[in-house]
């Protein structure tokens, strides 16, 4: 992992996810949470977001950063849930790049 790719810090806290899914380690947060399933993961999601939102308002970037990297890695749990790495995240990010958000949004609603 370098500090040239920061893509590579989420692919590699992805993998240490997805092996603590498969062999859970005794003293390990991630396995606890897979342990406690979706539903426990999907609040720690909101709660985390929850907090990025209270860390926004208040103005403090520290706390802005501490707590996207909080909501980040909790994300990257429920990828791991639904054994969706990140480069599915990336894929459609970079088909979206370039594209009006408004118009990105509205060929969905076309397609549902």
């Amino acid at each position: 992992m370098t500090d040239n790719n920061p893509q590579q810090i989420l692919d590699a806290i992805y993998q240490v996810v997805q092996e603590r899914k498969s062999s859970p380690a005794e003293k390990s947060y991630v396995a606890s949470l897979y342990a406690k399933g979706l539903d426990k993961i999907l609040g720690k999601i909101g709660e985390e977001a929850t907090e990025v939102a209270i860390a926004g308002k208040g103005g403090d970037t520290e706390e802005v950063v501490y707590e996207v990297a909080d909501l980040w890695f909790h994300t990257l749990v429920l990828l791991g849930y639904y054994d969706l790495p990140p480069e599915r995240i990336y894929s459609e990010l970079a088909r979206r790049f370039g594209l009006s958000g408004l118009v990105e949004k509205e060929s969905r609603t076309k397609n549902e």
